[in-house]
Formats: structure tokens, C-alpha cells, sequence
């Protein structure tokens, strides 16, 4: 007897852990750890993941796995290792863990079926659904579940056992394929054919002749028809006959196909470079697990370390992951692994559709591919023989899931790097201070390129004070130097970019006279003014109305529009600076597929003199004749509740700053902003990451904030305000009462957003240096609530919290 120990697809504490399943007999040689399975669960079927075969049960009546979903297991022992460590790290459930691992192609979607139980008591059902089964014993729920009178009658028929419901796992990555054309008779038989058939047949003669002349190979039926101008008949008709054979053939969708990507060679590498890349090889060469931070300044030349890193790894036969942040997955970052590792590339990223993830998934699954390069997920690609593991702009955030599982993709590289006994690099300009502090004491080591390539100046940084400017009378949002700048440049033919930290066209709609501003009916938080469709609209939970032209409160029509948006900066620069082609990068403008490559090429192909982006500009971006960067607005993330504001503020504005002067064109970069005193904006002109790192260090050690302290935020919500207050207050007691002394539990107190979607929010904060009973003792809270947890009450737990709103 084999029995499978089956985690099925319900993300509940109950269901929590493996079920027993028989292993029916057909099976027994096929069913493996890793594979998917359907199998019964209570009324329903449903998706789970083998995740062990045993030979003994403690389970008196075992119900047998119904259906196999893949014939090799999708994930491999190490995976399935990986899942269970994801699981004990971030407090989530197995199922969630294992579906992190995966593209959404493969996470199972269910349908529900109603089904007549018995045709020959069709007469007995009720009346109006008789038509609904008149031609089939099946109908789906979704046709019948928005009208009340077929819902009445399906609930009453199935109370007496004429009908039953199933549940339908559909799947959805679908394989993509083509029909494709082969010939079924030796070349001398074509030959003898083609002379034989009468002159009417002249279009089968040029289909036969097509593949003599193509050396009988075969051909896809669309190219067949395309290159000989034929219709379906001729080459029908020799189907028929048996001497085309059709078959239907996988192709992968590849997201890159329309482009060439030119092959590049290694560079020489500087003394700097050399010194940097030693470790990293010598690491490669004698598979030892070892963490690096490749700390250098922007346009110092990282990138030709981790592709000559990756060379090494490629010539061992082994393989590499190159995780680099979703927005500064550019074109041009594709360009530089395609260009030098060719076809053994695949690529993850969000702007591929599901179908193209699921084919680059394949790729890295089938191993047609060794260099994966994608955005936070990739790190679970499916590869058995890693070599090197590299996270570049390792300091965003980007890297935390924000849901289940919470993990971070640094952790799991470390995790993945000690399993594969391979080096991980992290490399950023602005490392975070965990990290360079975790360098400083020797857990990483730390490897520093302090040189811009063939020792180029970093850009100059004016900080300008737009307090002073206002003073002046200028109420423009560009301040006299930047605007002077920016003509000098449009004179020039070189090519400026103008960072703003946010989308949309204004930030709120406030009324000058009561001092109403509008806000989300169902978030404590004010709307966002969209022009282009004359909307106000919430980014939290996607509500939308339309701007109003007078106070709702007072009836007053001096409502107006406060902060700057993309939109209201692109119109100020067509009133200024006529002449000037702008592109304007922004959530709005980039959310059709390919619209973010279309937009940077043509900017780099001289078609726009100005590009103004919000963060998605931010980094990556290799741009010659780029010599100018404005910052419009450089404190927006300062003043938000965020222990991590400050050290946000200096990377993003170190940054950008990196984008200007790359080539031969000296750059120049302009800081706009109200608080010029504050040392992140000072010490962000200066470029000087130690001095930050210092200052920032001592703020974090007086208000104990990590890397000082570990932290861990629990955030309840609830449509009720008491109850969350009430919830949170026993968590917070309980907290005090079970861990050590030492211990900081802060809360409860209201979220910074106390309200999103009607569901209050509430929060409580553990700060800790060494807490061995902290997962055990979270969990106990979570089983304490679990009954509620499905009802309305929610409980998220983030370990290591990168946002605190």
C-alpha cells in the first residue's frame, strides 16, 4: 500500500498539514513527492502537492487521490525543503508558500458544476430547470448563480439528492502550439509525384516542390501558406492523400522574439573591478557558500562583475539567478544578459503575460536555459545546480512580499545559497543599513568599487530651497536654476531627466474655504486627482468619482487641487518650454504591455529632449547624452510614518542623481525641496553613502529601530472598531506576559491608514534583539483566533516589516 501525504489548496490553520491519500494503483510508479494531485476534501476536490510517499497510515478509512495534474514533479526536494523553511520563517501557511514558487499558470482555478444525478428522473426535477438539463447532465454554476429563482429550485432539487455540485479544477496555462507539415514520402517519390500530377494540380505540385527544394524539412502550415501565397485546399488535399502528414507542435511564446540582441564580449576589468570580482571566483571555484555586498557607486561598473561572475558559473555547467528590481527590469538591463549569454537567458518579470511566464518558466524547468534574470520571484526558480545567486539594487523594497508568504528574497537567496554551497552577491550604491552593518561585522563580506568607470566625476548636485523661491515670488514648480538648466540643455541637444515621487495630476482636492478635503468613502485617505478622465480615485481600494467643482461640505467653488503630479508637470513644461519633446513615464502611461520599452527606446533614440517619470525613472537607466537631473519634489517620502523614510529619501535621490554624466558629457543634477537642512538630502548631494550610514545609525540605536532590533508588526482589521481595538489589546497583553523582559511591545495603537476597504485597522509593534519563543508564541495567538480569522477578523504578522502603513 503506498500513501501519499497530500497539502491541499485551503490557506486555513486547520488544513494546515499533510492529509493521507491512497496512492490508487495506476499511480503507484508515478505519483512522486512535488507532483500536483486532485483529490477529495469534504464535499469538494481539490488541488494539493504531494509532499512525501510513505507505506504506513495511522488513518483508518483512506479516500483514494483522484486525478494527477503533472506527470514530473514541478517542485524538486529542494523546493519542497525550501517551502517548509518560507513556511516557519514568515508564519504562513504550506499551500501559500508552495504557490509562491509557482507562475500563475500552474495555480489551479476551480469551477462549480451542478450535476443531474440520474437521467431518468428528469421528471421529477422542478419545472424551470428542466430546460437547463434538457441536453446535457451538467451545467455550469456561474449560468445560474446571479437569477434567484434557478438558485431556489437547485438548492431544493439537491436537498433530495436529484442533483449534486462538483467542483472542476481548470487550469490555466495553457501550452501554446502550432500545426506543422511534414512530408510522408522519400525525396525520388516527390520527384516522381511532381512530374506525374495533371496541370490542374499546380498548387499541390508548388506545395511538394516547396519541401524538395527545402530538403524535405518541415514547415509550419502558417509559413507554408504565407511564402507560397496558398489557400488551405491544395495542402488539405494532400493530407488526405497521405502524403503531408499534419501534427500539432509547442512553441514558446518568447516576449523578446521581435528583437536582435547584439552578442557582447567581456571587458576589461579595472584594478577596482579586479579586486571586487577575486573573492566572488575564488568562492565559484571551490563551491563555498559565502554572502558578498558589492558596495559601489552608480556607474562603477557592477554589472561586468556579475556578468564575468556568471561566465565562471556558465563554464562549471552550472546556474545562475540574477534578481534585479521590477522597475529597473528595462530593456536595457534584458539587453545586457541577452547580449552576452544569448538564448540561455530566460526572463520573469510583471509585463509578460501568463502565458509568456509560464513558457519562461518551462524554459528554467526543462533546463533549456542557465541564467534566469527576473524581478522577486525568479529566486524560486526551479534550477538543481545553482552557481551563483546575485540581487543588484539589493536596498529596495521590492525584494518583501507584501502578502502571504512574507518573505524576502534576500533571505531566501542566503537559504538557497547555503543548499547549493554557492556565493550570493548583493550589490547597491545605497546598501541598506542592515546590510552594511551585517559587512561591517564580518557576516558579509564586503567588496567596494568606489570609482565611477574610466574615473568619471560623479555629477554635480545643486540643492536649491523652494521656501526661498516662493519668497522671491516665483510659484513656478520649476525653480530659477532648473529652468535655466533645462534651456541650456533644450540649446545643446542633450537630453535631461525630471524625477517627481509620484503619479497622477495632483495629489488632493482641498476647498480654500472650510478646508474639506476629499476623501475615500471606504479608506482614511484622500483621493487622487486623475486629469485625463476628470476623476478623483483611491490607490489603496480602487475606488473612483467623479472631481467635484464645488466644497461638498461648504458649496463653496474655490475647491482646488493641491501637491504637483506628472500630468500638471508635463503641462507646466508645454507652457514654458514650448519647443520641448517630452515623454512622460507613470503608472498611466506604462500600463499597456510593452508601452515602458516603446517610450525608453525612443527616448534613447534622441525622439524626446525631457523625460519625466515617477520612481519607475529611478534606476537603470544608461543614457549618453543624458547631463541633466532634476528632482522637483524631494522630500514627498521624508514625512511619511516610516522608520525607513529618511534612508528611502537618500537612495532614491543617490539614485537618480547616478543617471546623469554616465558617458562623456559631464551631468549635472538639481534638488529641489522645502527641507534642505535635513542630512539625507545634504548628504545625498555629496554622494556620501558613510557619512549617511553613520548618521542614520545613531538615530536607529536612540529610537531602537533595526539593525539595532529586530521587529514585528501584527495588524488586525475588522469591520467593527471595537472589536479591533478589543483584539488588539489582548494580542499586545498577551505579548507582554509570554516574552522575555527584554522585549519591547509598543500598541496597541491605530495603523497610519486606520481604515481601507470599511475594515478598521489596528496595530501592535514587538521589538526584540533575541526572542526564541516569539514564532511559538505568535502562533499560539494565531490558533487562539483562528475560528474568528475566517469569519471577519483578520491577523497578518510580518517578521521583518518594510511598510508601515
Amino acid at each position: 500500500m503506498m500513501i501519499a501525504k497530500v497539502i491541499v489548496d485551503v490557506p486555513a490553520m486547520q488544513t494546515d498539514r499533510p492529509f493521507d491519500y491512497l496512492v490508487p494503483e495506476h499511480y503507484q510508479d508515478i505519483i512522486k513527492p512535488g507532483v500536483r494531485v486532485i483529490v477529495p476534501f469534504g464535499p469538494r476536490n481539490l488541488q494539493g502537492f504531494v509532499i512525501a510517499i510513505e507505506a504506513k497510515t495511522e488513518v483508518k478509512k483512506l479516500k483514494p487521490i483522484q486525478k494527477l495534474l503533472d506527470v514530473e514533479p514541478i517542485l524538486n526536494e529542494e523546493l519542497l525543503q525550501l517551502g517548509q523553511w518560507v513556511t516557519e520563517q514568515t508564519l504562513s501557511y504550506q499551500i501559500s508558500s508552495f504557490q509562491a514558487m509557482l507562475p500563475a499558470a500552474l495555480k489551479a482555478k476551480y469551477e462549480k458544476e451542478i450535476i443531474l444525478v440520474n437521467r431518468e428522473e428528469f421528471s421529477t426535477l422542478s419545472q424551470n430547470l428542466k430546460p437547463l438539463f434538457q441536453e446535457s447532465d451538467r451545467i455550469n454554476w456561474t449560468d445560474v448563480e446571479d437569477e434567484p429563482d434557478f438558485v431556489r429550485a437547485i438548492q431544493k432539487d439537491l436537498k433530495i439528492g436529484l442533483l449534486e455540485v462538483d467542483y472542476v479544477v481548470k487550469a490555466k496555462g495553457k501550452k501554446k502550439t502550432h500545426r506543422v507539415l511534414s512530408i510522408n514520402i522519400s525525396k525520388d517519390e516527390a520527384e516522381r509525384l511532381v512530374s506525374s500530377l495533371p496541370s490542374q494540380a499546380g498548387r499541390q505540385k508548388e506545395v511538394i516542390e516547396y519541401f524538395i527544394l527545402n530538403d524535405m524539412q518541415e514547415v509550419s502550415r502558417i509559413d507554408l501558406k504565407e511564402r507560397l501565397r496558398a489557400t488551405d485546399s491544395p495542402i488539405k488535399t494532400l493530407i488526405d492523400k497521405g502524403i503531408l502528414v499534419e501534427k500539432n507542435v509547442e512553441i514558446y511564446r518568447d516576449p523578446y522574439s521581435h528583437r536582435e540582441f547584439k552578442r557582447t564580449s567581456s571587458l576589461q576589468l579595472t584594478e577596482e573591478q579586479t579586486n571586487a570580482i577575486s573573492p566572488i571566483l575564488s568562492s565559484i571555484e571551490s563551491n563555498q557558500h559565502q554572502t558578498y555586498l558589492l558596495y559601489g557607486v552608480t556607474g562603477s561598473g557592477k554589472t561586468e562583475v556579475y556578468l564575468q561572475s556568471i561566465e565562471e558559473v556558465l563554464k562549471k555547467g552550472q546556474q545562475a539567478i540574477v534578481l534585479v528590481p521590477e522597475i529597473s527590469l528595462t530593456p536595457q538591463m534584458v539587453e545586457r544578459f541577452k547580449g552576452r549569454f544569448g538564448s540561455s537567458v530566460a526572463v520573469l518579470h510583471s509585463g509578460l503575460s501568463v502565458g509568456e511566464k509560464y513558457d519562461e518558466w518551462r524554459k528554467i524547468y526543462r533546463k533549456e536555459v542557465n541564467v534566469v534574470v527576473g524581478a522577486r520571484s525568479a529566486i524560486f526558480a526551479p534550477f538543481e545546480n545553482i552557481g551563483i545567486i546575485i540581487i543588484d539594487e539589493e536596498h529596495e523594497s521590492s525584494y518583501k512580499q507584501e502578502e502571504n508568504p512574507r518573505y524576502h528574497a534576500r533571505d531566501v537567496a542566503i537559504y538557497r545559497g547555503q543548499y547549493h554551497r554557492c556565493p550570493v552577491v548583493l550589490g547597491s550604491a545605497t546598501p541598506t543599513l542592515e546590510s552594511f552593518a551585517r559587512a561591517k561585522k564580518g557576516v558579509y563580506h564586503l567588496l567596494t568599487l568606489s570609482k565611477r568607470m574610466h574615473e568619471r566625476e560623479m555629477p554635480k548636485v545643486d540643492i536649491i530651497d523652494m521656501r526661498e523661491e516662493l519668497r522671491t515670488g516665483n510659484r513656478s514648480m520649476f525653480s530659477e536654476v532648473l529652468f535655466e538648466k533645462l534651456q541650456d540643455r533644450l540649446a545643446k541637444g542633450e537630453q535631461t531627466v525630471l524625477f517627481l515621487n509620484r503619479r497622477g495630476y495632483s495629489t488632493f482636492i482641498m476647498c480654500r474655504d472650510c478646508g474639506f478635503v476629499v476623501n475615500c468613502t471606504e479608506c482614511d485617505i484622500s483621493l487622487t486627482y486623475h486629469r485625463s478622465q476628470n476623476l478623483v480615485k483611491c490607490h489603496y481600494c480602487g475606488h473612483e468619482e467623479r472631481a467635484p467643482s464645488t466644497c461638498p461640505s461648504c458649496h463653496s467653488e474655490h475647491i482646488r487641487f493641491f501637491g504637483t503630479g506628472t500630468q500638471k508637470v508635463e503641462e507646466e513644461i508645454g507652457k514654458l518650454l514650448p519647443e520641448a519633446r517630452v515623454i512622460r513615464m507613470d503608472v498611466d502611461t506604462t500600463s499597456k504591455k510593452g508601452s515602458h520599452e516603446k517610450l525608453l527606446t525612443a527616448f534613447g533614440e534622441g525622439k524626446a529632449d525631457i523625460l519625466l517619470g515617477t520612481q519607475m525613472i529611478a534606476k537603470g537607466l544608461d543614457f549618453p547624452k543624458v547631463t541633466l537631473v532634476g528632482v522637483l519634489t524631494a522630500d514627498t517620502m521624508l514625512h511619511l510614518p516610516d522608520l525607513r523614510s529618511s534612508e528611502k529619501t537618500f537612495q532614491l535621490l543617490t539614485q537618480v542623481s547616478g543617471r546623469a554624466g554616465r558617458h562623456d558629457l559631464p551631468g549635472e543634477v538639481v534638488i529641489q525641496t522645502y527641507t534642505p537642512e535635513h542630512y539625507s538630502i545634504q548628504l545625498a548631494s555629496g554622494h556620501n553613502y558613510n557619512d549617511f550610514y553613520h548618521q542614520e545609525m545613531i538615530m536607529r540605536k536612540v529610537h531602537q529601530y533595526p539593525p539595532f532590533y529586530f521587529m514585528t508588526l501584527i495588524t488586525v482589521s475588522h469591520p467593527e472598531i471595537t472589536k479591533v481595538v478589543g483584539v488588539t489589546e489582548k494580542i499586545s497583553s498577551y505579548m507582554r506576559t509570554h516574552l522575555s523582559s527584554k522585549s519591547i511591545v509598543l500598541g496597541p495603537a491605530a495603523s497610519p491608514i486606520p481604515r481601507i476597504k470599511n475594515r478598521y485597522r489596528y496595530q501592535c509593534m514587538i521589538k526584540y534583539k533575541d526572542e526564541p519563543r516569539l514564532k511559538h508564541v505568535l502562533r499560539e495567538v494565531l490558533d487562539h483566533y483562528q475560528r474568528e480569522i475566517g469569519q471577519d477578523l483578520q491577523i497578518t504578522v510580518d517578521m521583518n516589516p518594510y511598510m508601515m502603513m
